[in-house]
């Protein structure tokens, strides 16, 4: 049976080589010059970037993954933990250190607030007991109710709190506006805000401060090449620099991915491009689950203004991760995620990736490479002089709290911002992450891993249910797999 993945992103190397193992004829079609999707590298001058992701959280989901095909991580890259695992400037008032250390960390929340050791160790407890119940909840598909009327589920979604937003359960916890933004940064990864995203992903605390934060020697690129090799040695099959204008449907089926090199015949279509694109470019209105309208009314994640910046020395105010959480971080949140205040901010909170803290391929010796984000409205105008101005503006912030002048040693810039995200990874409103993670976009509510109006037409990655990051993208595949394993199984083809 040949099926044909559109987009070589986590989730097409993902599903390919879990499909490719299981005995199907695989090709992967792939627009970019290179494979890995917002995974993707830059490289100028010794300097070379991770494009995209950059944190390596939720070992226990690539074990998982790699387990399938009887690896582990470590037979492809080397895994250490980082510590700090990340360090924090809040505003112009303090910068603290975040260790791979528990009790470290107890004795710097006690520095907080009153109690605040003992108020971080409830706080952790609970957000293992739900992580630990959230395993059958991730790696199970909902395609419609009923999926929910499993006793075990409701009773573990009820434990899991879903209407209640993040910020009123971190307020029953801790006080100190120092606390509450350590425990509820991660929500930014997620693509959400605290007031907009359901309490049981203070599950991400768990994942950083207990289960630590790691770094695959090589960067995440590591990752994908890896991923890539299993598939390749299971017969799958990546063209890049072949983008897809359409795909054939015929009675009901896809019948083909249709390429500027021609029509590649298909028995089943998986898309890990951005779905809405699919949806909207390569499907006849007839063909579409989610009508435009559909699009128009989603809460989408954030965008964002990337940095690659490579500089000619090296920046000890900065560790491998570190974030820049301004005083009155709420009114940013207002400016991505409401509607009527949408615009550039003027005073942003933004992450800064240092690879080369860690990993001495990233940089020519004595130098560093950084990667600095900040998360933008989707949708808003760009521009280069737009992006030059405000990357000014964050560069006179971040000198004046680091102290270091970052200017006057950069040696390679490159600015990637929405038009870029539209332009290379075809994403809808320039979003950098997909759908947000609000209530009414949680499980069976994120689009489906299946067509509804295409009987062998299935979707993978960041907009399908679990949801936004490589962890998530990497469920998303075993679901969908195992979904068409189950209904297309391999021997019939």
């Amino acid at each position: 049976m040949k099926i044909g993945i559109i987009g070589a992103g986590f989730g097409g190397l993902s599903a390919g080589a879990l499909l490719a193992q299981a005995g199907y004829d695989v090709t992967i079609f792939e627009k970019n010059e290179c494979i890995g999707g917002r995974a993707s590298i830059y490289s100028e001058n010794g300097y070379t970037f991770d494009m995209g992701p950059s944190w390596y959280l939720m070992p226990d989901v690539y074990e998982r993954f790699y387990a399938a095909f009887g690896k582990k991580p470590q037979d492809y890259f080397d895994l250490p933990r980082l510590d700090p695992s990340y360090r924090v400037y809040f505003g112009d008032e303090k910068v603290v250190d975040i260790a791979a250390d528990l009790e470290t960390n107890y004795a710097l929340f006690d520095t907080f607030e009153e109690d605040g050791a003992e108020k971080l160790k409830a706080y952790l407890a609970s957000a293992k007991e739900k992580y630990e119940l959230s395993t059958d909840i991730l790696y199970k598909d909902y395609r419609s109710v009923l999926d929910f009327f499993d006793g075990k589920l409701i009773m573990e979604g009820r434990k899991m709190h879903p209407f209640e937003h993040l910020d009123t359960f971190v307020a029953k916890y801790f006080t100190s506006s120092e606390a509450r933004k350590i425990v509820e940064y991660s929500i930014g990864f997620l693509g959400g805000a605290p007031d907009n995203t359901p309490s049981f992903y203070h599950i991400m605390s768990h994942i950083d401060l207990t289960m630590g934060v790691f770094y695959p020697e090589g960067g995440m690129r590591e990752v994908a090449n890896s991923v890539e090799q299993m598939a390749a040695e299971h017969g799958a099959q990546i063209r890049l620099n072949e983008p897809v204008t359409s795909i054939e449907i015929k009675d009901g089926r896809a019948r083909a991915i249709l390429t500027a090199s021609g029509r590649h015949a298909c028995d089943l279509v998986l898309v890990n491009a951005d779905y809405a694109f699919c949806e909207l470019e390569l499907l006849d209105k007839k063909h579409r689950t989610y009508s435009k309208h559909y699009w128009e009314k989603r809460v989408m994640a954030p965008s964002a203004m990337v940095a690659y910046l490579g500089v000619n020395k090296q920046f000890e105010s900065l560790a491998h991760h570190t974030l820049f959480l301004d005083k009155d971080w709420e009114d940013g949140f207002d400016v991505i995620f409401d509607p009527d205040k949408a615009a550039w901010p003027s005073h942003p909170s933004y992450y800064v990736n240092v690879p080369s803290r860690t990993d001495p391929t990233a940089a020519p010796d004595g130098k560093d490479t950084l990667f600095l984000l900040v998360p933008l409205a989707p949708g808003l105008e760009d521009s280069p002089e737009i992006r030059q101005d405000f990357l000014d503006k964050v560069l006179d912030d971040l000198e004046k709290k680091t102290g270091d002048d970052i200017r006057g040693a950069i040696e390679v810039q490159r600015i990637f911002a929405l038009n870029d995200f539209k332009d290379r990874y075809n994403a809808y409103k320039g979003t950098a992450l997909g759908l947000s993670h609000t209530l009414l976009q949680t499980a069976l509510w994120r689009p489906a891993h299946k067509s509804k109006k295409v009987d062998n037409l299935y979707y993978t990655g960041h907009y399908t249910h679990p949801g936004i990051g490589v962890p998530m993208v990497l469920i998303s595949s075993h679901i969908v797999a195992e979904e068409i394993r189950d209904a297309f199984p391999p021997e019939e083809g």
